[in-house]
């Protein structure tokens, strides 16, 4: 199943996530189909960048979103 999910990037105890598209059997950092945007809970209030066009077109495909990123989606309006 494709999956639209968080994968960790950035230091030891500063998170920093990409939002991707990626197969479920993939390990969390590994391999991706596509980059959806960014999310960094370090700032105030917490930085996200969204392509929402690829969001929609992948959810349209059949991806599912995980339970955070559906969270994220909610907050910038790309799903209601």
């Amino acid at each position: 199943m494709v999956k639209i999910r968080l994968t960790r990037i950035g230091a030891k105890k500063a998170p920093c996530y990409r939002v991707v598209v990626a197969d479920s059997r993939y390990p969390r950092d590994g391999r991706f189909i596509d980059l959806v945007g960014t999310y960094n809970p370090m700032t105030d209030p917490a930085e996200v960048k969204l392509d929402a066009e690829k969001a929609k077109a992948w959810i349209a495909k059949g991806a599912q979103p995980t339970e955070t990123v559906k969270a994220l989606f909610k907050k910038n309006g790309i799903i209601d």
